[in-house]
């Protein structure tokens, strides 16, 4: 293994991507230390330690913990996401939006240039609730409030933003692995000691009673078959039988050969997750000052982090992004078209448009099943530390939810650093740098990290 890893550095264009990409993660996380003008961080940050299992706790963790102190990266790579969302979402339904995404690398640079406008403005819009949610939270956390401190927090937290952007854009092109998800992979890892020391706190105070030490074991346990779930899944696919009809082209004969189309059970990855959260993240930001608003309270306190109606909302988000970024990156038509082109087909299936009826109904059956495992894997962190306010609910409902233990509607106060969104994350983002890492090596004959023809172990069928 250490032979191998040494190969990584043997390379000078791979060791020259990999060192671009650890000095720009440096920079990110530098910047996480600075604070915005104006800001009691101190305050604030106490703030932050009194709301764990809230909403705030839950987004403190993946921005790396800048939330909590305010720093110029606080907003972090949300409002990228969010402006992708937005045209991804005018792809489907805006005619020459498509057809400007067909035009190919031209194209692609127009809408990217797009998303970065959206981007700005939706960062402008973050930051001014912010900044408005911080003067009136009556919690003295800015030393002169007023319309300065405004436009300053405006101008300081969107630049932050942009600049992540930026930073995000060139690992993407000249590192290695998806720029975004690993700045988001960073945040999340640098919270990895403090949720370990805040198991270790509660193990010595023995926060639980007696039960601490059964449930801290527990606790270690369900978080390694949590691992071991995404792992599982994420390697799983359905594979389909494909069969070439064998050709004569002169005096050869080619063809003939069975072999298989994966489809990949969680084809979306990550993403329909953080889809979902950015998209329920942006209105609890913005309106989180209007919190105690006569008009908007309600509403505001209806989507608060671990209340029914955003949880529903959270798991119909899901199963909406898996199903839309699969039509994004998987065209069963274009499939089908391509394998009778080739002489291909799927036995027992005719070619053309029965094969694409076949595929999709294929993919949308696994989809689902794809779906249901992220909304699972999302809500194990919401669930350990929040609980289920199903006692929140109207009615003979909410009482009737009201006898049900404190552990269940309230949560056990865990910081599951370990487990749920953040580690699927985590794991999603380390499979595949590894994969691209693999890649290079294979691709110049080297071995990769597996011991099976140097290449990842395949992925299991579901």
């Amino acid at each position: 293994m250490f032979e191998k890893l040494a190969n990584i550095f043997r390379i000078p264009d791979l060791r020259k991507r990999i060192f671009f990409t650890l000095a720009l993660l440096f920079v990110y996380r530098l910047g996480g230390h600075l604070p915005t003008p104006g800001v009691k961080w101190e305050q604030l940050e106490h703030f932050f330690d009194t709301q764990r299992g809230s909403f705030l706790g839950f987004v403190d963790l993946f921005s790396g913990g800048q939330l909590r102190r305010m720093t110029i990266f606080a907003l972090g790579i949300m409002p990228y996401i969010t402006a992708s969302i937005i045209l991804q979402l005018l792809t489907v339904v805006y005619e020459p939006l498509a057809k400007l995404q067909k035009e190919g690398e031209l194209g692609r640079k127009k809408i990217t240039q797009w998303t970065r406008y959206i981007t700005v403005i939706l960062s402008a819009i973050q930051s001014f609730g912010i900044a408005i949610g911080l003067e009136k939270s009556g919690g003295d956390f800015v030393t002169n409030p007023g319309p300065g401190f405004i436009l300053m927090a405006m101008l300081t937290l969107t630049t932050g933003s942009v600049f992540i952007m930026w930073l995000g854009e060139q690992i993407t092109e000249r590192g290695v692995g998806n720029g975004m998800s690993l700045l988001i992979f960073a945040g999340i890892v640098v919270g990895l000691p403090r949720g370990v020391e805040d198991l270790i706190e509660k193990a010595k105070n023995a926060t639980w009673g007696a039960m601490t030490f059964p449930l801290m074991v527990g606790l270690i346990i369900f978080m390694l078959a949590v691992v071991a779930f995404i792992v599982y899944v994420e390697r799983s696919e359905r594979r389909l039988p494909v069969q070439y009809a064998k050709r004569v082209v002169g005096r050869k004969v080619m063809g003939g050969q069975s072999t298989h189309l994966p489809l990949r059970v969680n084809a979306g990855g990550v993403m329909p997750v953080i889809f979902a959260s950015s998209i329920l993240t942006l209105p609890q930001t913005i309106g989180y000052g209007l919190r105690t608003n006569r008009y908007f309270g309600d509403m505001i306190r209806w989507l608060g982090w671990g209340e029914p109606l955003y949880t529903f909302l959270y798991a119909v988000g899901i199963i909406f992004f898996a199903y839309f970024y699969v039509s994004i990156v998987f065209n069963p038509s274009e499939v089908a078209d391509n394998m009778r082109k080739y002489g291909g087909f799927i036995p027992g299936i005719r070619p053309g448009r029965r094969t694409a009826d076949y595929i999709n109904e294929v993919l949308t059956r696994i989809t689902l099943v794809g779906a249901l495992y992220l909304i699972i894997i999302s809500f194990i962190p919401e669930w350990m530390i929040a609980g289920i306010h199903l006692n929140h609910l109207y009615g003979p409902i909410g009482r009737f939810f009201e006898a049900f233990p404190t552990w269940f509607t309230n949560g056990l106060g865990v910081n599951f650093y370990f487990g749920g969104t953040s580690l699927l994350i985590v794991v999603g983002v380390a499979m595949d740098t590894v994969t691209q890492i693999e890649a290079q090596l294979i691709m110049r004959h080297y071995d990769g990290f597996s011991p099976r023809s140097g290449r990842v172990r395949g992925r299991r069928i579901w």
